[in-house]
């Protein structure tokens, strides 16, 4: 067994304990300091504007390795620059000295985060773009674990409802985690896109707590996503990339998966219309077991 699928497997070890119990109730204060964080981070959106195809951005670190707060945060600046949504995205993660999120991340934090954008935007006119990234559990869901604020699951069924309450019409959901494949069939819809970093049986790689990036991150977002095309090809050409690492690393492909919704031609087009003229350098390092 490889070293980083070893390394995947015991922390899922881990994560299932933890799942297999109550979620923990995050402790007052720090929820009351959570909830005003986020509020601030909310009301300092900006509205959106008639007429214009506005992309609204929640990218949440779900884990508290720093891999994936690393990854959360750059990917906010990515998205907002890719998607012409500076000024209305939010970044939910841990801080790392000078570089700083919006909020901390929870799931009670994400849906909050959710019901929050879906007041500002025009949600028959306008698209959410929500990117997570997290270890994953194979017929389980998305892993949460933080010190200060316990662990737990977020299911498809959790995730789709979370989605569903503030009745967003055009989606664009972009989910690292290994197994996250099992999202696609709850998530997908006419007007929703769905990319995920592996199949629903598949680990996905670069999970280590001291990479910048996992494979899917880099490859998806600090370098396609910063050259000129439109998401769908951006998509396809990370994984071509992501499939030469496994291959050289004698991994078992992680196979990332995308649907795209039949009725998502106007809104993407919007998007695309943005996308970048000139490619711009990757930031950070790749992630380390490309190199063993």
């Amino acid at each position: 067994m490889s070293w980083p699928l070893k390394t995947c497997l015991i922390s899922l070890i881990a994560l299932l304990g933890a799942a297999d119990a109550p979620a923990q109730p995050i402790p007052a204060a720090i929820q009351a300091e959570d909830q005003q964080r986020l509020d601030r981070a909310l009301a300092g959106l900006k509205p959106q504007r008639p007429g214009v195809v506005d992309a609204y951005v929640i990218v949440a670190a779900l884990d508290a390795d720093p891999v994936f707060n690393r990854e959360a945060r750059e990917a906010g600046r990515v998205f907002g620059s890719r998607f012409d949504a500076v000024g209305r995205t939010l970044v939910l993660a841990s801080d790392e000295g000078s570089d700083t999120a919006n909020a901390a991340a929870s799931p009670e934090d994400l849906a909050r985060a959710l019901g929050g954008v879906g007041a500002v935007m025009n949600r028959d006119e306008d698209v959410l773009v929500l990117y997570t990234t997290s270890h994953g559990s194979p017929d389980a869901g998305l892993n949460f674990r933080d010190p200060a604020r316990g662990a737990a699951v977020i299911a498809p069924a959790q995730l789709a409802a979370m989605l569903d309450q503030p009745a967003f019409k055009n989606r664009l959901i972009i989910l690292q985690a290994c197994f996250s494949g099992q999202f696609v069939p709850v998530l997908a819809a006419p007007r929703t896109v769905v990319a995920t970093a592996s199949s629903s049986m598949k680990s996905s790689f670069g999970c280590s707590a001291g990479n910048d990036w996992t494979f899917f991150g880099y490859a998806l977002i600090n370098q396609a996503m910063r050259q000129p095309d439109t998401f769908v090809r951006q998509f396809r050409r990370a994984f071509v990339t992501i499939l030469g690492w496994e291959q050289r690393s004698n991994f078992e492909s992680s196979s990332p998966q995308i649907e795209v919704g039949s009725e998502t031609a106007g809104w993407l087009a919007a998007l695309d219309a943005r996308e970048p003229k000139t490619t711009s350098a990757p930031v950070g390092l790749p992630p380390s077991e490309i190199a063993q």
